[in-house]
């Protein structure tokens, strides 16, 4: 399935959070959004899961408007891990799991014996089996991290948004799920943080600053010390890793801007 950002613009209060944003995720691709705080990563995110809806542009889903498609039918294509995830009330892990598989539900219409064998299955595959009867507000915020991912995948989703998906996790889990993610076969849009994991997990990185494309491509191509230097205002280094050669980036805290001023 392809997802297309059709020249997305998005203004709240006279203020532009995204300008003309073009950009397509292929069938079976992961494209990382990658930007400075306030470029606009989260707010493309939320205009593809239904959150927000653009001033201006098109979500296409295989071609089809998304606003014209209903939303039922659209949270059985799409399935999206936000920052803001989370529940205020203390359902049980498995509850929680299980409402992935709302979309594909009618009234108070119970699961089958397949659709809660996909549940365990989503479990296993995010370590949190064994927190099955746990309330979610007792949870640290990685096993709950997990726990979303499970939701997600109960979906079966053919489109995957995940903003900042290891968040909270430790490494080992951090590594688990962007592994999972390259063999899931899925649509994927993610934003993260962490240029190295994004340089390992995707096939693309789209740059965004103030709203706005800067540029798209392979990580090899994307991620230069120029372009560290000029988005995200660091002096950093670009070595191949030694064992995949995708690009890994090299700090050099002595050389930031905040080194080098006086101490408060």
């Amino acid at each position: 399935m392809t997802l297309l950002l059709d020249e997305i613009s998005v203004s709240v209060d006279g203020t532009a959070l995204l300008r003309d944003l073009a950009l397509t995720v292929g069938p079976r691709q992961i494209v990382g959004l990658i930007g400075p705080n306030g470029s606009g990563k989260t707010t493309a995110l939320r205009c593809v899961y239904r959150a927000l809806r653009p001033t201006g542009g098109v979500v296409r889903i295989d071609g089809r408007d998304l606003d014209r498609i209903p939303l039922r039918e659209s949270a059985r294509m799409i399935a999206a891990l936000t920052q803001e995830g989370g529940s205020d009330l203390d359902f049980t892990v498995e509850e929680v799991v299980a409402l992935g598989r709302t979309p594909h539900l009618r009234g108070n219409q119970a699961l089958s014996a397949a659709e809660r064998e996909l549940c365990r299955r989503a479990m296993a595959q995010t370590e949190v089996s064994h927190l099955a009867g746990r309330g979610v507000l007792s949870l640290s915020g990685g096993e709950r991290q997990r726990v979303l991912v499970a939701r997600a995948l109960v979906q079966e989703p053919q489109v995957l948004i995940l903003d900042e998906p290891t968040n909270h996790l430790d490494l080992h889990h951090q590594l688990r799920l962007l592994s999972m993610l390259k063999g899931s076969g899925l649509t994927v849009l993610v934003t993260l943080h962490d240029l190295n994991l994004a340089a390992s997990a995707c096939d693309r990185l789209a740059v965004l600053s103030q709203g706005g494309l800067v540029t798209c491509g392979p990580p090899a191509e994307v991620l230069t010390e120029a372009l560290l230097r000029d988005v995200f205002g660091v002096a950093a280094s670009i070595v191949p890793h030694p064992l995949t050669g995708v690009p890994q980036v090299l700090y050099d805290l002595g050389s930031t801007p905040a080194a080098k001023g006086n101490p408060a």
